[in-house]
């Protein structure tokens, strides 16, 4: 919002900022991944000081973590979206899947996510953002396929379940058809849903 001179807020500029750190940030760490991407070309792209990047960021891996929690939050809102037609819970995991495959394949987004994040964050890392986000989606998705019959098992078939779709989502981002990836996780998620009727 601008005042009545035509000047932006203080917090505006203080949001664009950070908005053109995150994206130099990410074009850069995908083009030439988190090693070969040095601080004085993430604030030349940005178009910002270098003391602009430390006043919001900590250092690198502070503005990388934050670019791999908005690619995640970005997955997680997409899968979120997806499920709010759903007339069951299989159908609601269905339509994650398919929203899924769609956010991850945003070009960078699987070797952020998938490759370079465990890597420079560390697995437990990745994790905590997995839960705060998808991973989330996916463990209420599967509670509410199994209801009364879930169990303290869910939250590690989840994880299991989480590690296939990433392993999907990798190999699509190489070039395999994404269709015979989405149907074996329909397949799976099918399975899935009649393992609960025998139980």
């Amino acid at each position: 919002m601008q005042d009545k001179t035509g000047r932006r807020s203080n917090r505006e500029r203080t949001e664009e900022t950070r908005a053109a750190l995150l994206s130099a940030g990410r074009a850069l760490f995908i083009a030439h991944g988190y090693a070969g991407t040095g601080t004085p070309e993430i604030v030349k792209a940005a178009n910002v000081t270098r003391g602009a990047l430390y006043h919001h960021f900590r250092d690198k891996e502070d503005l990388f973590r934050a670019v791999i929690e908005r690619e995640a939050e970005t997955v997680s809102a997409e899968i979120e979206r997806s499920g709010t037609r759903a007339t069951s819970p299989l159908a609601a995991l269905k339509a994650g899947s398919k929203a899924y495959f769609d956010a991850m394949a945003l070009p960078g987004r699987a070797r952020l996510l998938l490759l370079d994040g465990p890597a420079v964050l560390g697995p437990e890392e990745m994790s905590r953002i997995d839960r705060e986000t998808g991973g989330r989606s996916l463990l209420d998705g599967l509670a509410a396929l199994f209801g009364e019959a879930a169990d303290g098992n869910t939250e590690a078939l989840a994880d299991m379940l989480s590690a296939a779709f990433d392993r999907a989502a990798l190999a699509i981002a190489h070039g395999h058809s994404r269709p015979e990836y989405e149907t074996a996780m329909n397949r799976l998620l099918d399975a899935l849903a009649g393992s609960r009727s025998r139980t």
